[in-house]
């Protein structure tokens, strides 16, 4: 059991609270849904980037799927390997492709014909030949949250069957691109295999269709997605996962890379408010907290449902609350009509499942400083990151102040 109160005492709220141990259990289960067949797990850095949950994951083994430079470098940073880092995202700026060309990594992933062109420009300046991916969007329908769908048409992301394989071909023929990959990734929070399997095997079949002519390639990306228990989904079992994956690739030669990130972290972290008081607004009761929307978007921007628990002495029947934090804005919220009971002043509330898509998704509004990371590791506490101050947060302005 965690001692929230003791945390909280020692490192002051708003806090959020990491259990490494649980991280090591969910990525030794995906490992060992693969065994016994060549892959890599490629930790999604935009998950949870803090260096400390890079570098626990790094010494097991894992890779990094990363999606802007900074997140290259912050898992060059925590020890992990060239050779199992890869360049994801819609957008990548020159100076990113050339950096992560000049830094070796294992592939780009190349989401349109302009970036392909880009990438192979940059390689030519450099003298080199790049290795790349194409991500394809096999406009599949994930069954998931419109904001985290990333496989239909109507989404962004990847290119469709015939624009990849153009693209193959195009980068087959220069001297300087190595098709050597590719990707897929219909979604996130997935808790439905038959999208997952649909969109594997019209992968596979272009994998082969491109081995016909001559395109053989390396590494088969399936991306991430896989679903965490926030409120009472359904799970995909990752030996499930596996097999639905595996079962596409019959007689294909591939190295699979799975990208998890929700699937390691979220139901490992927890967001730590401390209550500030109650209030009344004709029917309506609130509990306002010291944590806001800047610490965690996600209730804010999706309406997204996290478990709640109340740290207190109070033995009053549970009611109908709102759980609102400081800032100026209506959405300020992490949960409506909660139920929970009378909470006084220094009561804590343990906002559950925060270990995916919190810290990282924070900002600064209000000029409130981002809060402190602990993580948790047999037992024992440790700082991971240190609370913001006025001083971090003023200082690129400070010395542009006019006398």
């Amino acid at each position: 059991m965690i001692d929230f109160r003791a945390l909280a005492n020692e490192y002051k709220t708003p806090l959020y609270i990491y259990d490494l141990d649980y991280m090591s259990e969910q990525f030794n289960r995906l490992k060992e849904a693969f065994k016994g067949k060549k892959s890599i797990v490629a930790y999604a850095v935009k998950a949870n980037s803090n260096l400390s949950v890079v570098q626990h994951f790094a010494k097991m083994g894992s890779g990094a799927d990363c999606v802007s430079i900074g997140e290259v470098r912050r898992a060059f940073l925590a020890g992990v390997p060239s050779y199992k880092i890869i360049f994801s995202g819609v957008g990548k700026s020159d100076d990113e492709i050339r950096e992560a060309i000049e830094k070796d990594i294992l592939y780009i992933n190349v989401e349109s014909e302009a970036e392909l062109g880009r990438v192979e420009m940059i390689a030519k300046e450099l003298g080199t030949k790049s290795r790349i991916s194409i991500r394809v969007n096999p406009n599949i329908d994930p069954k998931t949250h419109p904001y985290i769908s990333t496989g239909l048409h109507d989404n962004k992301f990847g290119v469709d069957l015939n624009t990849a394989k153009r693209m193959y071909i195009m980068a087959n023929n220069s001297e300087f691109l190595d098709p050597v990959g590719i990707h897929f990734h219909i979604g996130s929070q997935l808790t439905e295999l038959t999208p997952i399997r649909e969109s594997a095997e019209i992968v596979a079949d272009l994998v082969r269709s491109l081995s016909k002519i001559k395109i053989d390639l390396k590494f088969f990306d399936i991306g991430g997605g896989l679903g965490i228990q926030y409120d009472d989904e359904t799970l995909i079992e990752p030996y499930d996962y596996a097999q639905a994956i595996l079962g596409t690739l019959t007689a294909l030669d591939l190295t699979i890379l799975c990208e998890p990130g929700r699937f390691l972290t979220a139901n490992a972290g927890y967001f730590v408010s401390k209550v500030l008081y109650e209030k009344q607004n004709g029917a309506k009761k609130f509990v306002v907290v010291d944590g806001a929307m800047n610490d965690l978007l996600r209730p804010a921007l999706y309406g997204a449902y996290h478990k709640i628990e109340a740290i207190t002495d109070s033995k009053e029947e549970p009611r109908a609350v709102d759980i609102v934090g400081p800032v100026c804005e209506s959405g300020d919220f992490f949960a409506k009509d909660y139920l929970l009971p009378e909470l006084a002043h220094n009561d804590l509330v343990v906002v559950h499942s925060a270990g995916a898509y919190g810290f990282g998704m924070g900002s600064n509004y209000n000029t409130r400083g981002r809060s402190a990371e602990v993580a948790l590791k047999d037992g024992k506490a440790k700082l991971i990151r240190k609370r913001e101050t006025f001083e971090d947060l003023i200082a690129l302005e400070e010395e542009f102040l006019q006398n």
